[in-house]
């Protein structure tokens, strides 16, 4: 979904018109065509309903077969809690698109959809993270991860990530607001956008860059920490070749996991990255 400080500073500078265009009538606009917004429907209903249900699946799973209780598909639970909070902001992000003046649904709710998209967003970016540290703490330190990655300190650490989403994303109240054009009717001119004084303070940008650091800070950690268990992994292959067929099974396990978590990776944060 789009990080909401750069649709909003998209908004302010393409979907707002000057006073003077209001002199007659301020009729409810959107932001493409028709057959563009059509096309957009159907495909974020289609993937609502897929992710809707993959996400309610894996976190019934989760939760009631207990050899599925792991450290990684407790992450992979959070993750999913958040897609599904995301999903249920959808409809009034293509609300806005078919038409984002005038916003009918009030102050508060404008605030909360965009406050609940952020912060999820947020908290999928720093579970990927704290994904990625575990795994290579897994494969790099086995040992010690034993002892340091328990399942009660997993969960800790999930509380604690949504806890610093949910407080970078507090902002959000203040930059967020309805508001119309001076010299209009609220009934037909009223938007939800990021407010006057956001803009004018320069709260929005520092959200702007809050969000850019939110993207290229964790590609940066992810890097190094799968350059680190790539070279373990091949140094360990090397020292395993031929005489142990169990320490070569396990190795492969090991690798597997580390790919699947890293194409987990890779897949959440392209799609951040588009947005």
């Amino acid at each position: 979904h789009p990080s909401l400080p750069h649709s909003l500073t998209y908004c302010d500078q393409n979907c707002s018109l000057d006073d003077s265009k209001f002199e007659d009538d301020y009729y409810p606009v959107n932001l493409f065509p028709i057959p563009i917004l059509t096309g957009i429907t159907v495909i974020c209903a289609l993937l609502s309903l897929i992710g809707i249900t993959g996400n309610i699946m894996t976190i019934l799973i989760v939760s009631k077969f207990r050899d599925m209780r792991t450290t990684i598909n407790f992450y992979l639970s959070s993750m999913a809690l958040s897609d599904l909070m995301i999903f249920m902001c959808m409809p009034f992000d293509l609300y806005r698109i078919w038409q984002y003046r005038p916003w009918n649904f009030g102050v508060m709710l404008c605030k909360m959809f965009q406050f609940i998209s952020e912060s999820c967003t947020y908290s999928t970016i720093l579970n990927i993270t704290a994904l990625s540290v575990e795994r290579y703490l897994a494969i790099c330190f086995p040992l010690k991860a034993k002892v340091v990655i328990t399942k009660g300190r997993v969960k800790g650490i999930i509380l604690f990530l949504w806890t610093v989403a949910f407080l970078c994303a507090g902002p959000i109240f203040v930059l967020v607001g309805v508001e119309h054009m001076n010299g209009t009717d609220p009934l037909e001119t009223n938007e939800c956008k990021a407010t006057e004084f956001a803009v004018r303070s320069g709260l929005l940008n520092i959200m702007v860059l809050v969000s850019s650091i939110y993207f290229f800070l964790p590609v940066f950690c992810l890097s190094i920490l799968y350059s680190l268990i790539g070279r373990k992994l091949w140094r360990r292959k090397k020292e395993t070749i031929g005489p142990n067929l169990n320490n070569r099974h396990k190795n492969n396990k090991q690798t597997i996991k580390m790919l699947e978590t890293a194409n987990i990776a890779e897949k959440l944060l392209r799609c951040w990255g588009f947005s």
